[in-house]
């Protein structure tokens, strides 16, 4: 069974479900760029027989993406359909790659089973209290800890902004809107156990059809994963008539990405 979340400071603590968008989240949510990957790689990581755990996986987007470059996968999520639909879509694909569900704060593995712990759009969610050091004892000597983050710019795009305008007439606490370029929180939990190696901001053009939009801003947390099916139908009326008029059936929407590389620091103490 999928859980509702909820956190005071998101959402001005409104419940939101990730299982109840998982099949559009198998179906849209595959958006990033070459250049989110490379970048990864750049840094040496997700790579050439290395032990990588997944936090908040979904639908696996980020394992089954680099799954050809050699690393072994883990991925967990709190939303069993997620889980479901990321060992479906690795088992079409051929993947080895282990989904399981748990919370970020459950994850159970031995002291320093992985060489990369990768949280991509999710480092939000997590209780880092619980977190941090749990993530720092199951990294190895040097492991590494990737949060990637990738968003559009509403203040720059008038179809990202116009979308945002929508959600927030059906869903005025969403608090996911009127992002800007700026570097992805690194919450101070963990540097009592992690370095800060690198931090980085890019900016990149997704290419979407008006039913990749749409079916991307549906599996966003202010839409499919918190209205009620009568906003939900409201909302999809409006968003797609707004596309109608706005757009050509193919169009690019700006987005930016920011990654932080942290490494598991040496003066940690682990009891």
């Amino acid at each position: 069974m999928d859980k509702k979340q909820s956190i005071s400071y998101i959402d001005d603590g409104k419940s939101f479900d990730w299982g109840k968008t998982s099949a559009d989240y198998a179906k849209y949510r595959d958006i990033y760029p070459d250049e989110f990957y490379q970048y990864i790689l750049r840094l040496g990581l997700c790579k050439d027989g290395q032990q990588v755990l997944d936090i908040g996986t979904g639908t696996g987007v980020l394992p089954r993406n680099m799954y050809r470059y050699g690393a072994k996968w883990t991925g967990t999520d709190i939303a069993e359909n997620q889980i479901e639909q990321a060992k479906i879509l690795a088992k079409e694909s051929g993947m080895d790659i282990d989904f399981f569900v748990c919370k970020a704060e459950d994850v159970d593995f031995p002291d320093e089973t992985f060489d990369v712990i990768t949280a991509c759009q999710c480092i939000w969610y997590p209780d880092h209290k619980i977190t941090a050091p749990k993530f720092a004892k199951i990294l190895k000597p040097d492991g590494k800890f990737l949060i990637l983050y990738m968003g559009w710019l509403p203040y720059e795009d008038q179809v990202a902004y116009k979308s945002e305008e929508i959600i927030l007439k059906y869903n005025p606490k969403w608090t996911g809107c009127g992002d800007t370029v700026h570097p992805v929180w690194v919450p101070d939990e963990y540097m009592e156990y992690f370095d800060l190696i690198s931090q980085e901001e890019f900016r990149v053009d997704i290419p979407f059809s008006r039913e990749a939009w749409h079916g991307r801003m549906r599996a966003c947390r202010g839409v499919g994963a918190s209205m009620s099916p009568e906003e939900l139908k409201k909302w999809d009326e409006e968003h797609w008539e707004m596309l109608m008029d706005n757009t050509n059936e193919e169009f690019y929407i700006k987005h930016y990405v920011s990654i932080a590389e942290l490494e598991r620091t040496q003066r940690a103490y682990f009891s």
